[in-house]
């Protein structure tokens, strides 16, 4: 194969730069051409990944995290060139989803045995364009912590998101949104929305825990208004999906879904996307990756079968 090995040298806390050696060394070993993409920025690399689509690559490889495969995903998705995960940062949620070794080895043999899948990507328009995500958008208290987090200088690294927290949580209340879902219109007030294709964002906050990454929908959870103590105790519930059993919460499911509130920001995948109104389409097998055979869906109960047998 002719693989398009695309790396964020700061990934992992420059993990991806300390696995790219070796990552180079398995697929050579495996009788791959290796083109490796490192971009000044992540525009750049972004434009060296879709040149290397355009010019007939076999299969371009992400090595990094979720902003990685994010931007990976801008060249090959719609397009009928595959695409493996190398997992490699903070936060590697849509290799978790697809059961990706975290291992890098491994996600590399994966690549080399040609294992694929293909699985729904979601088109994001707003005033800007048009991106793809893979995982979940958010907008509210998310995104807005997302935006004062990338305002900071100080401290580095996971750090600057527990300040942005502490900064953002005393201030934030409950804003209105105004939400369309395949047609229907739906006004409401919210701390968070968030539109998942995938189970979790933000290294493994499962927000939309039930989303299936085949399934042709998008998971739409809303979480109403509630007391800044009830928010507080809500938000660690996502690490497990428990929080959708709040009262304040509300999940729809919707092939497309407009999310709109003045002056708010969203993020996907961790990218910024930019001012809402953002409309996301759900794109069913938009694009092919290297990932182990999809589990197999339990079976329905025959309506007209007895009592299953102890």
């Amino acid at each position: 194969m002719d693989i398009a090995l695309v790396v964020n040298p700061t990934s992992g806390k420059g993990r991806g730069a300390a696995l790219r050696a070796t990552v180079e060394e398995r697929l050579r070993q495996g009788r791959a051409h290796v083109r490796t993409v490192v971009g000044v920025d992540a525009d750049h690399a972004r434009d060296l990944t879709h040149a290397a689509v355009t010019d007939g690559v076999d299969a371009v490889v992400a090595l990094g995290g979720d902003g990685m495969v994010h931007l990976a995903l801008q060249a090959t998705a719609g397009t009928n060139t595959p695409l493996g995960i190398v997992p490699a940062g903070t936060g590697n949620d849509l290799a978790t989803c697809l059961g990706i070794p975290a291992d890098p080895v491994a996600a590399v043999e994966l690549v080399l045995a040609g294992s694929r899948r293909r699985i729904d990507a979601v088109r994001a328009s707003d005033a800007g364009g048009e991106r793809w995500f893979g995982c979940v958008l958010g907008a509210g208290f998310d995104s807005a912590v997302n935006e004062r987090a990338n305002r900071l200088r100080w401290p580095k690294g996971g750090a600057r998101y527990d300040v942005a927290i502490a900064l953002e949580l005393p201030r934030f209340k409950a804003l209105p949104f105004t939400l369309t879902l395949d047609g229907e219109r739906w006004e409401t007030d919210a701390m968070l929305v968030a539109v998942g294709n995938a189970q979790s964002y933000g290294a493994g906050i499962r927000v939309t825990p039930d989303a299936i990454v085949d399934d042709g929908l998008l998971d739409v959870c809303v979480l109403g208004p509630v007391s800044k103590v009830e928010f507080v105790k809500t938000l660690p519930k996502a690490r497990t999906g428990e929080h959708v059993h709040h009262p304040a919460v509300t999940v729809r499911r919707a092939r497309t879904v407009t999310v709109e509130s003045e002056g708010v920001v969203a993020y996907a995948d961790g990218e910024r996307i930019g001012p809402l109104p953002v409309t996301c389409a759900c794109v069913p097998g938009a694009v092919e990756v290297f990932a182990p055979p999809a589990p197999l869906a339990p079976l329905a109960p025959d309506p007209g079968a007895g009592a299953p047998v102890p």
